[in-house]
């Protein structure tokens, strides 16, 4: 065997470079009984990374509730979940991140991320029919900021686009702490017939190994170890790591990959996403409790003289490892040659239980499967954790010394030029939403992002959801709200929540402050997934999210994105967020609390970022989403919107908007004003009614022990708080439409 590594002073000090520690080296020297060499080395340490392994938050992600009664899949058991949804028809749906590719080359590290996601869905045999993503940026003033939000916007778009998935829905949030270390959160939907998908095995000794799809090149070569170390200031100098798509290209392996399941000569197949050959190889061998036979010679390569760790850790884009049953080649293979494809037999299935890797008549690498993997011989952490020193602080918050606004319609108005609230319609407008014809966001806007489902009478509702200051100020309150409010928009839209994969992104596992943000985020989200029967089918941890300049350590806010779908039985309970006509009562569902903790009121107009939690409870937030979907059905409600960022006031303003209709509101005596227009206390839903359904509304609401209160009518364009008049709705469409174009047009 060549051997690389030369003396043991010279392996510990490659193995820490390559991101391994000393003890993980030593765990490697005794499952291998000897030395590796630098190919063998280079190969657990990607998949030894927390990118691959998962070593630092896997004994915490295994209590999410995993199970549930329409899960056709166990959580990770597949390359993403799938939950059944009637008719004979399956959901693939799954959410992942690409935050470090982004932040070096913003526009190939989105676009990437996004072609990534895509291929997880349609490697097992579904056809991706929707997108969304949830994008972290920092100080918009920063033109750093502004070159990172125009490139990650231009990679999704484009890559989108030119795939022909639509992308429906999404969320972006600007934060200092994001400043350096973007996140870059990307979700996709897809379709199947029960029983006609496509796992990642590799049964059958004497099966040919197939890599199809683009030529390997040395882009990407270490990213996972990339994804799983801190942003430095000479972060840029690993721009190899970062992977180039081509999105035609994938279009090509879209369809060449669903005809070649038709034909029934796949055994297996998964999409070399991460740690490229070495992951999928490994990962389907010990799934399959088989080993494989690769020669590298035979992989086709864009560049020549490639480095048998390059061939094995490139990460290039648009390729997948196939297991073909053995005699059905030819149908393979005129399959991808139909379609224009590289489609070459690089090895076969063995039963060793061992990948042997062969370069030039030399074994390169000769390791167990099972030794390199999640859930095998990958190292298990429990790091140390600790109350982060800010918490208390946080909760010494006092509302009485905020003043209230002397103003507030100036406060209003102001409001509404928070990069946070106003429209994201220069971001949004940039993906075609409509390509294939069945989104339903545009006909009907809705606080849950609808894609029908043709041929029946069904839609997908899907969300994105996580407000990372709620989670900063609790990691363990703010997760149950990140997950209940992915649930509240589906509820809202007329959609039953079915079903959660979730993008975990924090700071260095190391830290003991972070740790406990991780541990305590787990607590709540597995709460939460219990109390909406949404089981967690899984998704991706990204740590290491923080810059380090000098030497300050910043970690982003622990952002806990929650992609969350559930199922409309029926297309004419869609429920939209936009108020109907003038004369409809206004009713809000839920309790307002004396608060204004954590609310973009509170940040943005008095520049405090140093508040507790909102107030939340499950229980009333459970029963809260059984009334509103019981309105629905019921056939009382012409809209319905919750209550988040920006309070009622944004609220009772978006569902003004979407008809340039307006609104008239009495506020409560007994809650301080600016509490009661922009603070963002949980669990509340306002919906609008012919006045003739107010008294049932009240009946369902009352069966389910939710408050309601009137609290005010549509009007035909003006807008009314107690006796004030603020002017009319299109002097607020106008700040909310003008305020990101003003400065990303600049």
């Amino acid at each position: 065997m060549k051997d690389l590594v030369s003396n043991k002073e010279t392996d510990v000090v490659i193995a820490k470079k390559l991101g391994l520690t000393e003890d993980e080296f030593k765990s490697i020297v005794t499952i291998l009984g000897r030395t590796p060499n630098f190919t063998e080395l280079s190969v657990f340490s990607v998949m030894w990374s927390e990118h691959c392994s998962y070593k630092n938050s896997i004994k915490y992600l295994k209590t999410l509730p995993r199970s549930g009664s329409n899960l056709l899949v166990e959580a990770g058991e597949e390359n993403a979940g799938l939950v059944d949804i009637g008719q004979g028809l399956a959901c693939a749906f799954k959410i992942e991140s690409h935050n470090h590719p982004s932040a070096i080359e913003p526009y190939q590290g989105a676009a990437t991320g996004v072609g990534g996601i895509h291929r997880d869905i349609f490697t097992m045999g579904a056809r991706p029919i929707a997108a969304l993503n949830s994008l972290r940026f920092g100080d918009l003033a920063r033109p750093h900021t502004q070159h990172l939000v125009k490139g990650v916007v231009k990679g999704i778009g484009d890559y989108g686009n030119c795939l022909g998935v639509p992308t429906i829905g999404g969320e972006t949030y600007f934060n200092n702490c994001y400043n350096q270390n973007i996140l870059v959160n990307a979700m996709s939907i897809g379709t199947v017939k029960v029983g006609e998908t496509v796992s990642a095995t590799a049964d059958g000794v004497g099966n040919p190994v197939y890599i199809v799809g683009s030529a390997t090149g040395k882009d990407g070569i270490h990213g996972a170890t990339f994804a799983s170390a801190d942003l430095t200031e000479d972060s840029a100098d690993d721009l190899p790591a970062v992977q180039v798509g081509d999105p035609f290209q994938e279009k090509l392996l879209l369809e060449a990959s669903l005809e070649a399941i038709q034909t029934g000569a796949i055994v297996g197949m998964q999409d070399m996403g991460a740690a490229g050959i070495c992951c999928s190889s490994s990962e389907m061998s010990a799934k399959s409790g088989t080993g494989m036979n690769i020669n590298l010679d035979k992989v086709p390569t864009r560049q020549a003289d490639m480095e048998p760790f390059e061939i094995l850790l490139s990460e290039s884009q648009e390729r997948m490892l196939i297991v073909c049953h053995k005699g059905k080649e030819a149908a393979l293979e005129a399959v991808f040659d139909k379609w224009d494809l590289e489609c070459e037999i690089i090895g076969e299935v063995t039963d060793t239980k061992r990948l042997v890797m062969t370069f030039r008549g030399e074994t390169v690498v000769d390791v167990p499967s099972n030794e390199l993997v999640l859930g095998g011989g990958a190292p298990v952490y429990d790091r140390e954790y600790k109350e982060a020193a800010y918490y208390k602080k946080l909760n010494a918050f006092d509302m009485t010394q905020i003043a209230e606004p002397t103003d507030y319609l100036a406060t209003a108005k102001k409001l509404m030029t928070s990069n946070n609230l106003a429209s994201k319609a220069w971001i949004s407008e940039q993906y075609d939403s409509m390509v294939r014809t069945n989104s339903m966001h545009s006909n009907m806007p809705s606080d849950g992002h609808s894609i029908r489902i043709k041929g029946t009478e069904k839609a997908i509702v899907a969300a994105v959801d996580c407000n990372s200051s709620f989670v900063y100020a609790d990691p363990y309150i703010g997760a149950m709200i990140a997950v209940s409010e992915a649930a509240r928009n589906i509820a809202c839209t007329g959609g039953k929540p079915l079903a959660v994969t979730n993008c975990l992104n924090f700071g260095n596992p190391y830290n003991p402050e972070v740790y406990w943000q991780f541990v305590n985020v787990i607590k709540g989200m597995g709460e939460a997934c219990k109390a909406f029967d949404t089981p967690v089918t899984g998704g991706n941890v990204s740590f290491y999210n923080q810059t380090q300049i000098n030497d300050t350590v910043i970690p982003v806010y622990p952002t806990p994105t929650i992609g969350m779908i559930g199922l409309l039985e029926d297309l004419d309970n869609q429920t939209g967020l936009g108020f109907k006509k003038p004369g409809d009562v206004i009713i809000q569902l839920g309790v307002t609390q004396n608060e204004i903790n954590q609310s973009e009121y509170l940040r943005f107009i008095h520049e405090v970022t140093e508040s507790p939690v909102p107030s939340f409870n499950l229980q009333d937030e459970q029963h809260l989403q059984n009334a509103i979907l019981d309105c629905i059905y019921a056939k009382t409600v012409q809209s319905a919107h919750d209550i988040s960022d920006g309070g009622l006031f944004m609220n009772l303003i978006e569902s003004s908007m979407v008809n340039r209709l307006g609104f008239e509101l009495t506020t409560d005596p007994s809650i301080r004003k600016d509490a009661f227009l922009f603070g963002e206390s949980q669990s509340r839903i306002v919906i609008s009614c012919s006045e003739d359904q107010v008294s049932k509304i009240n009946t369902i609401c009352e069966k389910h022990n939710v408050t309601t209160a009137i609290i005010g009518k549509v009007t035909d364009g003006s807008i009314q708080v107690d006796e004030d008049q603020y002017s009319d709705i299109n002097d607020f469409i106008n700040i909310f439409k003008n305020q990101l174009p003003s400065i990303l047009n600049n």
